[in-house]
Order: C-alpha cells, then sequence, then structure tokens
C-alpha cells in the first residue's frame, strides 16, 4: 500500500477540459453587415480575479479590444467522491498495454472534477457570440474521450456537464472605470481515479475444456463410443478491454435494437458488453444491430450515447480466473 505511482489523470483531464474552447472565435462587422474583424477568443489556465487585477492595473480605455478583452480561463475547483457510480473496491481486471503486455488494475475510483469557465467581455455581443458557441454541446452534457492510463492503454470517455451559468454585469465607481462583463460557467467531469498496475501471469487453475464420450452397445470388455460432446469455458466479459465501437444513442432495458458507430469488427453470434451487462449479436444492418439482452445471467441496464461497446474475443477466454463466472461453448462430433 502506498506505493509510488502517477498516472496524470488529473492532469491530463484538466488539460482535455481546456481543449474544448480553445478554437472560439468573435466577428465584428460595420453598419452594412459586413465582417470588419475576426478575433480568436484567448484562453488560459487561472482564476478570474488574476485576469480582472491585471485589467484594472491598466484602465486604458483607448487600446484595441483583441490585446485585452475578450478573454476567457477556466480553473478547476474541487473534487468530489461520487458514490453513485461505485464499484467494488478489490475487484480486478486485465488489460494489455501498447507493447502487449498484460497488466492487472483494480477498479478505478469514481470522482467528479468541479471546473468553472469564465468569459470576460467589453461588449454583450461578444459576450453573447461566445456563449453561443458554447451552449449547444452540452445537452446537459458533453462526451470527451480520455487517455487516462498509459500503462494499460485505458481511454475512457468523460462526461463533462454544464451545471449552471452565473452573469455578472456591474458598473462601479466613476465613469471612466472599466466595463467587464463576466459569465461564469460551472463544469462537473465524471472521471475515474485509478491505482497502481503490475505484471500478472495467469492462473492455470481452471479446467478450460472438457470431453465426455457417451457409450452403447451390447455387453462387451470394449463399450462403442457414439457420439462426444466438447466444451469450453468461455469470458462473459471483456478482460482485454477491447472497445471496437461505441453507442450512438441511448438504450432502455426493452431496446433490441442497438445503434453504434461502427460495425464493422462485429459480427452475428459474437458477444459484446456494455457496461456490466453482456449481449448477443443476432444480426447486423449497417450501423444497426440486433442483440439478445442480458447474456450468461447479467442484468439488463440502460446505457447512454457514447457508452463504449467491448467485444469478448477469444483473447479474452485465456483471461479467465479463479472465483470468475463463465459460460460455456458447446459441440458434438
Amino acid at each position: 500500500m502506498f506505493e509510488y505511482f502517477y498516472h496524470e489523470i488529473l492532469r491530463r483531464t484538466i488539460i482535455s477540459f481546456g481543449t474544448l474552447f480553445n478554437n472560439i472565435s468573435i466577428q465584428h462587422k460595420n453598419d452594412a453587415g459586413s465582417v470588419i474583424s475576426m478575433i480568436k477568443v484567448p484562453l488560459a489556465y487561472g482564476p478570474t480575479q488574476k485576469f480582472l487585477a491585471r485589467l484594472e492595473q491598466e484602465p486604458d480605455l483607448n487600446k484595441p479590444i483583441q490585446i485585452t478583452l475578450p478573454r476567457m480561463s477556466f480553473e478547476f475547483v474541487g473534487l468530489n467522491y461520487d458514490n453513485s457510480r461505485k464499484v467494488t473496491t478489490t475487484q480486478t481486471f486485465f488489460s494489455k498495454n501498447s507493447s502487449s503486455e498484460l497488466k492487472r488494475a483494480y477498479m478505478p475510483v469514481p470522482y467528479n472534477m468541479e471546473f468553472e469557465l469564465s468569459i470576460m467581455t467589453k461588449q454583450n455581443d461578444d459576450m453573447l457570440q461566445i456563449v453561443e458557441q458554447i451552449l449547444p454541446y452540452f445537452q446537459p452534457n458533453f462526451t470527451l474521450t480520455v487517455d487516462l492510463v498509459d500503462q494499460i492503454g485505458e481511454k475512457r470517455d468523460i462526461p463533462i456537464i454544464l451545471n449552471n451559468i452565473n452573469m455578472d454585469d456591474d458598473y462601479e465607481g466613476d465613469f471612466s472605470t472599466r466595463r467587464a462583463l463576466i459569465y461564469t460557467l460551472s463544469f462537473t467531469a465524471k472521471t475515474y481515479i485509478f491505482g497502481p498496475t503490475s505484471n500478472t501471469t495467469l492462473s492455470k487453475d481452471i479446467i478450460k475444456k472438457v470431453s465426455i464420450g457417451y457409450a452403447s452397445g451390447e455387453s462387451s470388455p470394449v463399450a462403442r463410443r457414439e457420439i462426444t460432446y466438447s466444451s469450453e469455458a468461455v469470458a462473459t466479459k471483456s478482460y482485454t478491454n477491447n472497445v471496437v465501437a461505441s453507442l450512438n444513442r441511448d438504450i432502455e432495458v426493452l431496446d433490441t435494437v442497438i445503434l453504434v458507430s461502427d460495425p464493422s469488427q462485429l459480427i452475428v453470434n459474437s458477444y459484446i458488453t456494455l457496461n456490466d451487462e453482456t449481449l448477443n449479436i443476432k444480426s447486423i444492418s449497417g450501423n444497426e444491430i440486433t442483440v439478445s439482452r442480458g447474456s450468461y445471467g447479467t442484468k439488463i441496464s440502460q446505457h447512454v450515447s457514447g457508452t463504449e461497446v467491448k467485444l469478448i474475443t477469444d483473447a479474452d477466454n485465456d483471461l479467465i480466473k479463479p472465483g470468475d463466472d463463465f459460460g460455456f461453448s458447446g459441440a458434438f462430433s
């Protein structure tokens, strides 16, 4: 316990959040409606008070607006444990990194990262242009894929939720005091914190295949074998974290047709997992997949758009550990 490790998960999530807003621009038009200037809004990390203090120290109202305002800043302001996404803390999973090394890690701990995005402008129309370029993407969340842990090749879809918007448009002081419109947008990023990872050796204690021969015939020292039934243990979940697509729309517990982003790696009669539910693919038509829900006794659940679709392959069968649930294939010969 308390061995050194650092996956840079919080840092990567902060950087990924900032990249959402680094390509916002505004336009200024003349009375004829022609565009006379286009300004890319600068974005920096830091508290709003820092930028306001700098504005007050340089109150020259004759400076061009693009030098000082508009401007955006964002800040990581809070970290809270998310009990609604809690999983068994002692459960482990296997994953392969980019070098095909098998790693074992404990299930991650769910945390909510709180962010504030501050937008500062001098003119109200500038503010409205910026806000209108942000709001349509949050209904109320936008899913961002973040490479969380390099050692196990772990990528997760992190929902970024827009919580509220606060507006500040106050005049204080005398007539020459600089005016700054400030909108503060509060966000929550639902991320995961991973512990240390380790190399692992696969257990050989599970009987992976069994064959039964059925014999018939009259009394004889040697019975004649009529038929043999063989069965192998098969994985009921994706140990290798083999993400092949994502959901393109929400699915409810009664839905048997799902829409995926890329069906190219999916085949009929194969098994996929959505969170903790395993599904059997019955047919594929374009991006629509007809499935049988709750395979291997897994719980049928609702799943939101953006959920990772993981394909169970033969590589997962080799990773079954003692104590795991697993299914059986079957064949007569």
